[in-house]
């Protein structure tokens, strides 16, 4: 199989069910965004956390696919699987709590960075507040299940609290926000 179809040389591409749009049409901005944010975590994964999740950043990976192929589907004819259910937004919710159980509390916002790891999670969670913008343009236009709304956002609050952990198994501390005209303490 070629790689290369030309039949996208005209800006427009295909959708699941044969429909041809423009590449800059709110559906491919969504799920291109998703795609960027599964590279992202390819780079992500790079560093390793040496624990469960590493397991559970390769499935977001896969669950980004599924997501992108659900966002593809302009057909209108329902999909025999849905890529993600509320049991899977309430995996990443554990997820969040059982990260944080090892962190102290947080008490003011926290600048992006530190380790290598916490860095690159920072990047996704940037990327994924994207995918989660251009999804919600999708949504004014197109019915987008609630779900996946859900499921972007509470992925982008475990990529913080990720980074988060990242820094406090490597010893580097979050470093605080201070703003123009603010005290330090």
């Amino acid at each position: 199989m070629k790689i290369y179809t030309k039949t996208g040389d005209d800006g427009q591409t295909g959708l699941f069910g044969g429909a041809r749009v423009p590449k800059d049409d709110a559906r491919i901005d969504a799920y291109g965004e998703l795609d960027e944010l599964n590279a992202t975590l390819g780079r992500v994964r790079q560093h390793r956390f040496g624990d469960a999740h590493d397991e559970l950043l390769a499935e977001l990976q896969s669950r980004l696919f599924d997501l992108g192929a659900e966002l593809a589907n302009a057909s209108g004819k329902p999909m025999a699987i849905h890529a993600v259910d509320e049991a899977d937004v309430e995996r990443l919710e554990r997820a969040i709590d059982g990260a944080e159980t090892e962190l102290a509390p947080l008490r003011t916002f926290v600048l992006p960075g530190g380790s290598p790891l916490a860095a690159e999670l920072h990047v996704a969670r940037t990327v994924c507040r994207r995918a989660e913008r251009r999804i919600v343009t999708l949504a004014s236009l197109a019915e987008v299940r609630s779900e996946v709304l859900r499921y972007v956002n509470r992925m982008s609050d475990l990529f913080f609290v990720l980074a988060r952990l990242a820094n406090h198994r490597a010893g580097v501390a979050d470093v605080p926000w201070v703003g123009r005209g603010t005290q330090k303490s």
